[in-house]
């Protein structure tokens, strides 16, 4: 006979899963983020390993499309860190002149509303936070961070390379817990989900791409400096909706503002940023990554925020990927497809939300 539990246990059996699952991501997270990682990195790098296979052993397939990937990484980091190296480098001329600026605008505010200005040097320092410090402690606290990431760092190529080269033995794992009636069904399960994650991360990665482009272009134009850094991170932190652009246009504003003093040219950038972001959330991401995965700005934020607070800054990076794959695994079990509803996209009506505001008009006549 089937043992039927009250809801109220079935749902404290569920909150305690939860609980027992973030205690687990956080007690185990040096091991559990560059697993993420690798996983990640190997779905992208499927597709070329696969294809390399047919013309050379595996192993051989694998280490070229691994070889690859690490040479991308490596020259956009030596990019980012040169860029970063120059701008510090100008950090002490930006102080000085944003000094400038706030004295301009006290005076502004003296002239029009009587406001008293107060100590510029100590509004500086306690509303904006020393400049010059800050880039130091930023600078110090990257060199600490990278000293101490290195180690992960060198075992997600060695996780990658697993992952590819062992995967059909990690299948067969798998279907060690499944019944060989069943195997047909999840094999092919896993290889939609594989699939849609694939096309997922990767439309991501080439949204990113186009995005910088645009980004960079309009900078340009403009004739600002670093126009490839500012473009290129504003587009990285397109992946946060909404937050993401005004994050993302307020360094290059600010550097404008204060080079230029022209709060004319300031809002051109904001400008640029604000059309680009149109182009993208209607444009450029439904065309590229499509609406299969599409994850809605409130799950993606939430995400975003959960995945701060359990594994830090690699928490916010992993969040948008993991929620999509989330998304897909949901929509793969009928009884949880409606917290797959609850995580996409709203690009149309569902016909029952139609159906039911059809019903609500009738009634009101």
């Amino acid at each position: 006979m089937e043992l039927k539990l009250p809801s109220y246990f079935k749902y404290t059996v569920i909150l305690l899963g939860l609980f027992l699952l973030l205690y687990f991501m956080q007690t185990f997270k040096s091991i559990l983020i560059p697993l993420s990682f690798a996983g990640l990195f190997a779905l992208l790098l499927l597709p070329i390993s696969t294809r390399l296979e047919r013309q050379m052993p595996r192993s051989m397939a694998t280490l070229l499309s691994l070889i690859l990937v690490i040479l991308v990484v490596a020259l956009m980091i030596y990019f980012f860190s040169m860029q970063i190296g120059n701008f510090t480098a100008e950090l002490n001329d930006i102080s000085a002149k944003l000094s400038i600026l706030i004295s301009k605008i006290q005076m502004f505010l003296f002239n029009k509303f009587g406001i008293k200005p107060t100590n510029r040097s100590e509004f500086i320092e306690k509303a904006l936070g020393n400049i010059s410090q800050t880039g130091t402690a930023f600078v110090g606290s990257t060199i600490s961070l990278t000293t101490g990431a290195l180690t992960v760092i060198t075992l997600i190529p060695i996780y990658v390379f697993c992952m590819l080269y062992y995967r059909d033995h990690l299948r067969q794992f798998i279907f060690q817990f499944i019944a060989v009636s069943k195997r047909e069904s999840i094999l092919n399960t896993i290889d939609n989900i594989q699939q849609v994650v694939q096309s997922y991360i990767s439309g991501l990665v080439i949204v990113i791409v186009i995005v910088s482009i645009l980004n960079s272009i309009g900078l340009m134009i403009m004739g600002i400096e670093y126009a490839i850094f500012f473009g290129a991170f504003a587009a990285i932190l397109t992946i946060i909706p909404y937050i993401g652009i005004m994050l993302g246009a307020a360094l290059p504003a600010l550097y404008v503002l204060v080079n230029t003093g022209s709060v004319t040219n300031m809002l051109i950038v904001v400008a640029i940023f604000a059309f680009v972001q149109f182009l993208e959330g209607n444009f450029i991401t439904p065309n590229v990554v499509g609406s299969k995965v599409s994850i809605n700005p409130f799950a993606a934020i939430i995400a975003l925020i959960m995945g701060g607070e359990i594994w830090g800054a690699a928490g916010m990076i992993l969040s948008i990927p993991l929620i999509a794959i989330l998304k897909v695994l949901l929509d793969q079990y009928a009884p949880l497809k409606p917290f797959a509803f609850l995580l996409g996209d709203i690009h149309r009506e569902p016909r029952e939300l139609k159906l039911l505001k059809k019903l609500k008009r009738k009634r009101k006549e």
